[in-house]
């Protein structure tokens, strides 16, 4: 079992026909991921290393039987792909789009409430489920297959914390970046709550940064509800308030949204806390080693 997404996934890429559609969902077949169409109105007809290109999900879905999406589509269009793919019945969304408005992002969360589809992002580098299936712009040599479940803000920590759990000899069972967004699609709580039920993944690696509260109701539900062992790290310990640091949601405003007011809501949840983003691997295989996991 895995969260989301496995080997039978069938992805269409939008934005296949750009240059990096194109590369990367190059870069996802490689991986064995099963790439079965592309959408860009008006390329109906094309083929991109084989991959059919049809004008509309609806056409895309009905001549495949594709049950995932892929965005690779410009900030101002992004939020209608991703309403195109929920309006077609397309189970998960991943949206790697940087820069789309945040008032479109309200209109999507407004209407994708209710609705069965799981959007992952935007601004984020996907998810993958090693040795299976890999969506998004993550490299996939550096994961192997195991019990350790991550998910992080940060894309680039995202691949630190699965390189260092790999030469640890902790592979991982489903790896996501949510994004960095103030208004993502999945949040720390939806990823949580789907490895705690996930009965393949034995630890779970969560990774912050500093703004918004997503990290303290993280761990007020982690305190609550999760039973498997769980390591954190916060990004942007040393960032002074009032300047973003990299992401949208990457600020500390209002007197709120501070590191050290999350990692001592991680602390009280007792979650153990990387001291640097270097020893997230070493923190998981010690806490793993003390509960006698390992």
């Amino acid at each position: 079992m895995s969260i989301w997404v496995n080997s039978e996934t069938k992805v269409l890429v939008q934005g296949l026909t750009g240059k990096e559609g194109q590369f990367h969902a190059a870069k996802c077949r490689e991986y064995g991921t099963q790439i079965v169409a592309g959408v860009t109105p008006g390329k109906a007809g094309v083929m991109v290393d084989g991959v059919p290109v049809f004008n509309t999900v609806d056409d895309a879905v009905a001549a495949t039987g594709a049950n995932a999406s892929l965005i690779f589509v410009p900030p101002p269009a992004a939020a209608d792909a991703i309403l195109e793919s929920a309006d077609a019945g397309i189970e998960i969304v991943v949206c790697i789009s940087e820069g789309i408005p945040a008032r479109d992002m309200i209109r999507v969360q407004r209407i994708l409430q209710g609705l069965p589809t799981r959007l992952i992002g935007p601004n984020c580098p996907g998810i993958i489920t090693p040795g299976q299936c890999k969506l998004g712009i993550m490299p996939g040599h550096i994961s192997i297959p195991g019990p350790i479940g991550v998910v992080s803000r940060s894309g680039t920590l995202t691949y630190e914390a699965i390189g260092q759990l790999t030469a640890l000899g902790l592979g991982q069972s489903t790896c996501v970046g949510i994004g960095g967004d103030a208004l993502p699609g999945t949040n720390f709580i939806d990823c949580l709550e789907a490895f705690e039920e996930d009965k393949d993944t034995e630890g779970i690696v969560m990774i912050g940064e500093i703004g918004g509260t997503a990290e303290e109701e993280a761990a007020e539900f982690v305190s609550q509800f999760v039973s498997k062992p769980v390591v954190a790290f916060i990004a942007g310990q040393t960032a002074p308030p009032g300047r973003r640091m990299g992401h949208a949601g990457a600020i500390i405003s209002g007197g709120k949204g501070t590191a050290a007011d999350k990692i001592a809501a991680l602390n009280e949840a007792e979650i153990a806390v990387a001291p640097t983003p270097a020893e997230i691997g070493r923190t998981m295989q010690n806490l793993l080693e003390s509960l006698n996991l390992s």
